[in-house]
């Protein structure tokens, strides 16, 4: 065993460790979820009405489907902010500090450190409010062109149970897959 000293983070330490880690808040997580959960319900009715799946034959094929695309769709959105929120914190970063710096211009009682505290948690928060909705602005977009353009134009010629799973498989993992990038 090593002798070293159990060193604990302070609060303010673990409130940065989490601004700059992939983990996302569970509010953020129950949006993603909510979110995903809807666009990957869409597809369910372009293939009752267009393609002419029965809706109560097909019930637990769609719950299955749309249940595997919440998952990946959830995922690309939380890949997605994680790339975004550093870039937009950056970009952002002048126009909050000067913000900030005059809300906080005339308190004369606050530190400098306390006023370097509020603009960092201040670009925190613009750049993750922005990157969470570019996130699933983004990726919805993407996730339903998949859709139409496998189940419309490319798997056309294939059954409509088929057409399905596959569309949805492929628009899915793809959008998942593509959001994996780091540019």
């Amino acid at each position: 065993m090593s002798s070293k000293p159990n060193k604990k983070l302070t609060k303010q330490e673990e409130i940065l460790l989490q601004d700059f880690s992939r983990n996302v808040s569970t509010k953020s997580s129950a949006l993603f979820y909510g979110n995903a959960f809807i666009v990957s319900g869409i597809p369910i009715w372009l293939f009752w009405r267009i393609h002419q799946m029965d809706l109560y034959q097909s019930i637990i094929f769609f719950v299955v489907m749309t249940l595997v695309s919440t998952y990946l769709v959830a995922m690309a959105y939380k890949n997605v902010k994680f790339v975004l929120k550093h870039k937009i914190a950056i970009k952002r970063g002048d126009a909050v500090s000067k913000e900030v710096m005059k809300k906080v211009a005339d308190d004369k009682k606050m530190s400098k450190q306390e006023k370097e505290e509020r603009i960092l948690w201040k670009k925190n928060e613009v750049a993750d409010y922005e990157a969470t909705t570019f996130s699933i602005f983004y990726n919805n977009a993407i996730f339903l062109m998949l859709v139409i353009l496998a189940s419309v134009y490319i798997l056309k010629s294939l059954s409509p149970a088929i057409n399905y799973s596959l569309s949805m498989g492929v628009a899915s993992g793809l959008l998942a897959l593509f959001s994996t990038s780091s540019k």
